[in-house]
């Protein structure tokens, strides 16, 4: 029953790095695969489950159960106990991702992204290479990557218009939105996972990954600027009016009836509170000892009343052209929140199968470098969706305690595992920035891919190389600084 298991995994993950070419979006794959996971796993679990000490707690917490078959116990304990403590971690990263998700969709909505945007006016490639890729790598810190690169692209499209010549920018856009996710406890959907889980904390992760990341975007936009000469070819007044990413409407309505809708004034307001808000998010749960989903939905109250009572002044204003957080929530990538819950669902059974203690035993004994196998899943994530592959990581290895390293046959090797060691902080940098090295290994890769039609060989070709040479000098540079602070 276990290989039917792994193997129903393996075929889950397979369906899900080829969303592309079998045309069937991953959500749909991961719920499937989550559903038959745990179908597998209370078949298999009378097996599994008595001789665990959650188990023995739980009988002697229920003693009416002490005279129901081993089958019905174990049935009761999977039903009560380990779906329900899952689906409570689940949910804490889910909620956030919904809070932040919602919040950033204000901002964008409401046009405060063209705050930025717009005030961009040079022409010269290197020096507008630079600046967009400066921006994408700051703006995703606090972002998310793949609005970040929504935005950008959405930018590129009003300056640049000759394709090719944005083809190459759009790459830098990728590895930049990449590379600065990676280094912030909110920038990227792998560093939320770890931080939300206690993984790693805001103090332990921005200063040991900002350099590293920061290297692995400055690097490839080195060698790019290399092939760039002049200034662009400007977009035409026509194709600047055809610039519509968002369910075929601009993001945010300027006028309606001659009557102004959303002042730049109020855009302003909306962008520097919704990011003010994120940003805050770290320090309450640093303040509060409260899960960082809790700070977040906080955060989402108060860009609702906000926003409420902005709009209740507009009394002159139609309903239909009013931005208000029930539209806005309407727009959020929801079947990414629902392939979130189904990989995590189905890396949850292979955690209570016991296959990932097994897959911890085999690397420990074979390879026994965390280096090495971080290097391994960033390479993997280029390929692989890295949500499954850190999440995997975490059911793999606990986070380990002052007990655990104490007495641990290698404590020094058991020591990389802990709050903040060198295990997680290294598994977020490789996780998040190996993604770049092919156009399908990232949400931002995906989405650039979609919105400029880039082809897979063509980035191959061009970005990937690139690419790799960034994520290599960014895990040479956290490697030379873990070594020599330690």
């Amino acid at each position: 029953m276990l290989t039917a298991l792994v193997t129903l995994f393996l075929i889950g993950y397979l369906c899900i790095a080829l969303e592309h070419p079998l045309k069937i979006n991953k959500a749909a794959t991961a719920l499937l695969t989550a559903t038959v996971a745990w179908i597998l796993y209370i078949l298999m679990a009378p097996e599994i489950v008595p001789g665990s000490r959650g188990f023995a707690f739980f009988l002697e917490e229920n003693p009416s159960l002490a005279s129901q078959p081993i089958g019905e116990q174990v049935v009761q304990y999977v039903q009560s106990v380990q779906i329900i403590e899952n689906l409570g971690e689940i949910a804490e990263i889910l909620f956030f991702l919904i809070g932040a998700m919602t919040i950033v969709e204000l901002i964008d909505v409401h046009g405060g992204f063209n705050i930025i945007t717009n005030r961009i006016t040079t022409r010269r490639k290197k020096r507008l290479l630079w600046i967009i890729g400066t921006i994408t790598f700051f703006m995703s810190a606090i972002l998310d990557n793949l609005t970040t690169a929504i935005v950008m692209i959405a930018l590129l499209r009003k300056i640049v218009g000759n394709y090719k010549e944005r083809w190459l920018f759009a790459g830098i856009i990728i590895i930049a939105a990449n590379s600065g996710g990676a280094w912030s406890p909110i920038g990227d959907v792998t560093t939320i996972m770890l931080w939300v889980r206690g993984n790693v904390t805001t103090a332990g992760l921005v200063p040991n990954l900002f350099i590293p990341c920061l290297i692995s975007f400055i690097v490839p936009t080195l060698i790019v600027q290399r092939w760039l000469r002049g200034e662009v070819t400007t977009a035409s007044p026509r194709k600047l009016a055809a610039v519509q990413i968002r369910d075929g409407e601009t993001s945010y309505f300027t006028n309606v009836a001659g009557k102004t809708v959303i002042s730049e004034r109020e855009r302003l307001s909306i962008l520097l509170l919704g990011i003010g808000c994120l940003m805050f998010v770290p320090v309450f749960k640093t303040i509060t000892h409260l899960p960082p989903f809790m700070g977040v939905l906080g955060a989402l109250g108060i860009m609702w009343l906000y926003t409420e009572v902005m709009y209740k002044r507009k009394n002159d204003v139609p309903e239909t052209a009013k931005r208000r957080i029930p539209d806005v929530l309407q727009r959020i990538d929801t079947p990414t929140i629902l392939f979130f819950l189904g990989i995590l669902l189905a890396v949850a059974a292979l955690q209570m199968s016991g296959v990932l203690a097994d897959l911890s035993v085999w690397l420990d004994e074979q390879i026994h470098n965390v280096y090495l196998i971080n290097i391994l899943i960033g390479a993997f994530s280029s390929v692989i969706d890295n949500v499954p592959l850190v999440a995997g990581a975490m059911a793999t290895y606990p986070v380990a305690d002052a007990q655990s390293v104490a007495t641990a046959v290698d404590p020094t090797y058991v020591q990389y595992f802990v709050q903040d060691g060198i295990f997680w902080q290294f598994l977020a940098y490789c996780a998040g920035v190996g993604g770049s090295m092919l156009i399908i290994g990232s949400a931002a890769g995906v989405v650039v891919m979609g919105l400029e039609r880039i082809n897979f060989v063509w980035y191959l070709k061009n970005i990937s190389l690139v690419a790799l040479s960034g994520y290599l000098a960014g895990a040479a540079a956290y490697l030379l600084q873990s070594f020599l602070l330690n």
